[in-house]
């Protein structure tokens, strides 16, 4: 063999270089395909399809098929090709929960989420990026500002007396409370009633998609025990069924006098007055429905 042979002998990779070089290549491709999340994948196809929307948040596993996008204030769901997108609310037909709704408390607290605000939202959403006009119809956006239109009286003898959890002072004045055991609010003015002397009357409603709790609370045996223990995030087992009727004519009555956010207060005169309140202005307030 020639020197010039020899050369070219050394310089052509034997097969088994080449198959174990092939070998390793296609074990990196099925690595980077195993490493690139769902997520990974969405978070690349959105910044092509909607370039302009800051996306902070990607979940791809809580619903499945679809991936829920956090993009600031906003909320929305894509397929996971990203190819459709989707907006308004997602409830769990399972468990009775409202999960656009937990979300969006999640990610501001202090919102109340009811219908009201859409409006609202649509008007202060500005701009032709993709961002402003995700923004006008995100469900619950802006509904922090946004107040839901409630009568300055309101008359409860309509309501039946199944559907009210009771407790408190037997003998104190008799305060009425609608409100969602995942409301941090509810959660909050629930507290500082515990330590006036009035009688409460509770009348759960799911506004925050708390419909499951609720049934385990009034189910339960010992309701104003499981009713503190719902507010204190503490797991409430499901026990026997009950009649949640009562439950049903809450959410009835709150939808046909406009009550869509929580907690919302019915003095004895029937005056209303909407979102938590220290307990000095309770007093005084309640001093005006004194006969």
């Amino acid at each position: 063999m020639s020197a010039i042979d020899r050369i070219r002998s050394l310089a052509r990779p034997s097969r088994l270089v080449i198959t174990t070089l092939l070998g390793l290549s296609v074990a990196g491709i099925a690595l980077a395909a195993d490493t690139n999340s769902p997520e990974d994948r969405v978070r690349l196809l959105l910044k092509t399809r909607l370039p302009k929307t800051p996306v902070t948040a990607i979940d791809c596993g809580k619903i499945s098929g679809l991936c829920e996008i956090t993009a600031g204030a906003n909320l929305f769901y894509v397929d996971t090709g990203a190819r459709f997108l989707v907006i308004g609310r997602v409830y769990d037909m399972q468990t009775r929960q409202d999960i656009t709704a937990a979300r969006l408390l999640e990610m501001n607290p202090d919102m109340l989420v009811g219908a009201a605000a859409k409006a609202n939202a649509t008007a202060n959403a500005g701009g032709d990026d993709d961002t402003a006009q995700l923004a006008a119809v995100t469900p619950g956006r802006g509904e922090k500002l946004a107040r839901p239109e409630v009568p300055q009286k309101l008359s409860l003898a309509e309501l039946p007396r199944e559907g009210a959890i009771v407790w408190g002072n037997p003998s104190g004045q008799t305060v009425t409370i609608f409100t969602d055991f995942r409301c941090g609010y509810c959660r909050a003015l629930t507290s500082v009633l515990k330590d006036m002397n009035v009688r409460v009357v509770e009348r759960p409603i799911s506004v925050l998609g708390s419909r499951d709790v609720a049934d385990r609370v009034y189910c339960a045996k010992n309701r104003e025990a499981a009713l503190h223990a719902a507010y204190a995030g503490e797991d409430l087992k499901a026990g026997p069924a009950c009649d949640t009727s009562g439950l049903d004519a809450n959410e009835a009555f709150a939808h046909r006098h406009g009550l869509s956010g929580t907690p919302v207060i019915v003095r004895g005169d029937g005056a209303v007055i909407e979102g938590f309140r220290p307990k000095a202005f309770l007093e005084n307030w309640l001093k005006g429905g004194q006969s």
